[in-house]
């Protein structure tokens, strides 16, 4: 029986980013289950899309896979233009909002999350403490007082001491152990999609607030076509969602570009539509046990901000801290030294648990905000959107909280003047 110190479900952006976490600052062994194959990148953008913004940028240099993403496919965006489609209201956000030291020459990147899979696991591939199991899924686990069982259909079983959950939203380890959710039906479905926008999208992240919901461009990187590829993230009723989805793509594309005053010129559709259901959920423990959830797997918000990637990855940079600092002060064997520790393991769960709280409230606000509102409600809310777009201390707050800047980051999203 194959014997590992960590076990994580889900090899994914944010277990790949525990798995090398743990491994850059501790002997800890590593094994990853996922049978997802690694895609490949091709000329074609991938339609699942991440806003990566500055903090996870940091914390992706400092595990040295920055590089390799950038090499492979990244687009920086320099500005952020939101409005709102029934009202008068606006929001410019440039560079000149900040200090140069405080955003690294950009607002932000979108990066497909075929090509940050693929920078991560090709560096976790090259790790000898990091084993994959790709074969099969796990069919069952059980935890005992020391150790973790996990079982295969037809593999031999593997033990760890501690497991992670980072298998997404419908996280099958979390249903196997049975931990308690809070779930709320944000009564939107999202439409993902790449589009051409002949007006190019300007190094700018794009998004207007209809009455039934938001609509994003985000800008991406494909040279060989040019700046004018966007991925849409269309947020909005369910019934809306199933009408657009069911248009063609050229009644699709009159549709995106009537929803953005066409700003972007006449826009074409230039790949498939996917749609899914927008959920609010939130885990009331992310540890229990031997056993630790991350990323989806402990909270899923509404993209409208596009935080939810970012967030998943400082669980995975904080728990990584969480189990690996007993090593900066003791022997570095894995065997002797004491880092399962429940204590500390309950101040990783308060920590990110109050995180993805203030997320999580932060997104309904704003989602709040901006739902059918009577004229006055309107009237108001383009007022204060013009107001904050004047008052450079208040969106440069603003800003800083896009980039993922809070009090208590993991050291490993912190530069080294921090």
């Amino acid at each position: 029986m194959q014997k590992y110190d960590v076990l994580i479900v889900g090899g994914g952006m944010v277990g790949l980013t525990t798995a090398l976490a743990i491994r850059q600052h501790s002997p800890l062994t590593v094994a990853i289950v996922d049978t997802q194959p690694l895609a490949e990148i091709t000329s074609d953008a991938d339609v699942r899309v991440s806003a990566i913004n500055a903090v996870s940028q940091q914390l992706f240099t400092n595990l040295d896979v920055w590089q390799a993403m950038i090499e492979m496919r990244a687009q920086p965006y320099q500005q952020m233009h939101i409005w709102d489609k029934s009202g008068y209201g606006k929001l410019d956000f440039t560079l000149d909002d900040l200090a140069a030291r405080e955003h690294n020459g950009q607002l932000g990147w979108i990066i497909e999350n075929s090509v940050i899979r693929r920078a991560l696991w090709k560096k976790a591939e090259q790790d000898q403490g990091i084993s994959f199991y790709t074969e099969e899924k796990l069919s069952n686990i059980a935890v005992g007082e020391s150790e973790v069982f996990a079982s295969f259909s037809s593999l031999p079983p593997i033990t760890a001491k501690l497991a992670v959950g980072a298998d997404g939203a419908r996280s099958w380890l979390r249903e196997q152990l049975k931990f308690s959710m809070t779930f709320q039906d944000y009564d939107h479905h999202a439409i993902v999609a790449s589009v051409k926008t002949p007006q190019g999208h300007s190094n700018t992240a794009w998004q207007v607030f209809l009455d039934t919901g938001p609509l994003a461009f985000l800008p991406l990187s494909m040279q060989q076509q040019g700046s004018d590829l966007c991925s849409i993230v269309w947020s909005t009723s369910p019934e809306r969602a199933q009408q657009l989805t069911e248009l063609s793509p050229q009644d699709f594309a009159k549709e995106i570009t009537a929803a953005s005053d066409g700003k972007l010129g006449s826009i074409s559709l230039v790949s498939e539509r996917f749609t899914y259901p927008l959920t609010m959920r939130f885990a009331q423990d992310v540890v229990k046990d031997r056993v630790v959830l991350v990323g989806d797997a402990a909270h899923t918000i509404h993209p409208l901000a596009g935080q939810g990637v970012n967030l998943g990855l400082l669980d995975a940079a904080a728990l990584a801290q969480t189990l690996t600092a007993p090593f900066d002060h003791q022997s570095v064997n894995a065997e002797t030294t004491h880092w399962v520790d429940s204590i500390a393991l309950q101040q990783y769960q308060r920590w990110r648990k109050a995180d993805a709280a203030e997320m999580i409230a932060a997104m309904s606000a704003i989602k709040q905000v901006f739902t059918p509102q009577q004229a006055p409600i309107k009237l108001l809310r383009g007022l204060g959107m013009s107001l904050i777009n004047q008052v450079t201390p208040v969106k440069s707050q603003l800003i800083k909280q896009a980039l993922g800047y809070r009090h208590h980051l993991p050291d490993l999203a912190k530069t080294v003047a921090d």
